[in-house]
């Protein structure tokens, strides 16, 4: 069963129910942005990056774009080759290889916990929310043309 529903933007989105006893191919996922804030003192922001975490298929992901032309409208000094650096070590941190450094022997959702956790940096994550997925990392370049490019 599919509930539609028309948000205050125009934008339709759909809500699925699953009643008890029905087969689910889905996977709880949570996500968060990847918010880049140029000048903290203005608390203003472009969209970066999505990180997408699957508890059920120990997946954990990210993926990122940077607009410049976007970033540099917030601050025209803004570093952008460093900005472009720090959104790299988020994507090495999902990888969990050894060029994620400490935090890449972790389990994802260590992994996932430690980049979603609040910071006053250039790149900061925004809040987590939820849904359903069967492919975790087909819904996070979902995520990224949907709500950064």
């Amino acid at each position: 069963m599919t509930e539609r529903h028309i948000h205050m933007a125009g934008h339709v989105v759909e809500r699925h129910i699953i009643r008890g006893g029905e087969q689910n191919d889905r996977d709880v996922f949570e996500y968060a942005l990847l918010r880049v804030v140029p000048r903290i003192e203005r608390g203003e922001f472009v969209n970066g990056g999505v990180l997408v975490y699957c508890r059920a298929q120990g997946y954990v992901g990210a993926r990122t774009h940077l607009d410049e032309a976007r970033l540099l409208a917030l601050d025209p000094g803004a570093d952008v080759a460093g900005i472009r650096a720090a959104l790299g070590a988020v994507e090495r941190v999902c990888v969990g290889s050894e060029a994620a450094g400490q935090a890449g022997g972790d389990d994802a959702g260590r992994r996932f916990r430690w980049l979603i956790a609040p910071r006053s940096t250039v790149v900061q994550p925004g809040p987590v929310h939820t849904g359903l997925t069967s492919d975790p990392a087909a819904e996070a370049q979902r995520l990224l043309d949907l709500l950064v490019k």
